[in-house]
């Protein structure tokens, strides 16, 4: 049987997908995080894979390595690579509660990146059922911490990835129908001022504000984006009574280039920022880095398979580069073949409109079952 024929539902793949989504799992709340590995794990082992728990560590959840019964287990296969964090706390479900409008469903994390990783397993689903041998071993790896970003899994997934041929990662498609072929470089960055408290009231000129210093420093931060590198301060915590000024205030900003130099430039500035300015301590220091990722001949050639089966189903299917970091950054630079953006079409992740469009799960489905059981 052709795979892009097998019996893809969209409208069963959606009942099944509701238990994801309404399993909240926001990064920082490891035991959520680790409910969601559960719910995937015990559908994988159903599935007949044999399941390996790798423990959490830095206070994040634990990853999931699923392998799948094949006749060359153990060699190098294709790696299914996605994240079961989101980045919406416990009880956003109140808020953005499970609903559907028409071809639009909405739940958090349901576009990033749930979605996608149902299909995924959904595409090992059918070709099982169908008895379509793959020419590959499949190997799931489901981790905790891509939101923030993946301090504590990238050296499993590296790892991991280079014991594999191909990765396939079904975070959300892109406008068009696009999938991913490269992903700028990100840099995250933790602010820290220190100043010299007072009574707000009865001394105010005594004391030094760490919270002004912040919000001037924030204010050079963001002039410094330009079209090769872009800044931006995301989070700041200041101050513990409103009649103290301010000793602390801290803070973490994000910078993103198309290229490694012009990020490796941007690093440099920022650092630099680092020091003593109206008696107030400043201090930059380089957090979690995902490399650049620039498509190379592997990649392409990967891409050019998934186009094939695509245009096999009538679908365009172009290519880009995108911003927004994921763990084909990191499977990318290494230099393994990797095809981002294989999971459902929908808009607006991260935010109480997060939604995706229903039929694109059966459409996905097909070409991840396509990938899954031409490449060899």
């Amino acid at each position: 049987m052709n795979p892009v024929n097998l019996p893809f539902d969209s409208e069963a793949m959606l009942a099944g997908l509701r238990a994801w989504v309404e399993c909240e799992s926001p990064t920082w709340n490891a035991a959520a995080v680790n409910r969601m590995l559960d719910l995937a794990s015990r559908e994988m082992a159903i599935m007949g894979a044999s399941i390996e728990r790798v423990a959490g560590r830095q206070g994040f959840g634990d990853c999931v390595r699923a392998k799948f019964p094949h006749p060359r287990h153990g060699e190098a296969g294709i790696l299914i690579a996605g994240h079961l964090d989101t980045v919406h706390p416990l009880g956003t479900i109140e808020k953005l509660a499970w609903r559907r409008d028409g071809n639009k469903c909405y739940g958090p994390g349901i576009f990033d990146m749930k979605g996608g990783n149902y299909l995924a397993l959904e595409a090992i689903r059918q070709l099982a059922r169908a008895a379509v041998a793959t020419p590959l071993p499949i190997t799931v790896l489901f981790t905790p911490d891509e939101e923030v970003g993946t301090p504590s899994a990238r050296e499993l997934i590296e790892a991991e990835a280079r014991r594999n041929k191909y990765v396939l990662v079904p975070e959300p498609g892109r406008p068009n129908n696009a999938v991913v072929t490269g992903r700028y470089a990100i840099a995250r960055f933790d602010l820290e001022a220190t100043g010299r408290p007072s009574h707000a009231g009865a001394t105010l000129s005594a004391g030094r504000s760490a919270i002004r210093e912040m919000a001037r420093q924030i204010l050079i931060i963001d002039g410094m984006t330009s079209e090769d590198c872009t800044f931006s301060v995301g989070i700041v915590h200041g101050g513990q009574w409103v009649n103290c000024v301010a000793t602390t205030c801290t803070g973490e900003a994000l910078s993103m280039a198309k290229r490694q130099a012009d990020l490796d430039r941007g690093v440099a500035r920022m650092l630099a920022l680092s020091g003593s300015y109206n008696d107030v301590n400043f201090k930059v220091t380089r957090g979690v880095t995902r490399p650049v990722w620039e498509a190379d001949a592997g990649t392409l050639a990967l891409y050019e398979k998934a186009r094939s089966i695509a245009a096999s189903m009538g679908l365009e299917l172009p290519h880009v580069s995108a911003g927004g970091g994921s763990d084909g950054n990191f499977t990318g630079a290494l230099g393994i073949p990797t095809l981002d953006g294989l999971g459902v079409r929908g808009a607006d992740a991260h935010t109480l409109n997060e939604h995706i469009e229903v039929d694109s799960l059966a459409e996905r489905g097909r070409l991840m079952a396509g990938l899954l059981a031409t490449l060899s």
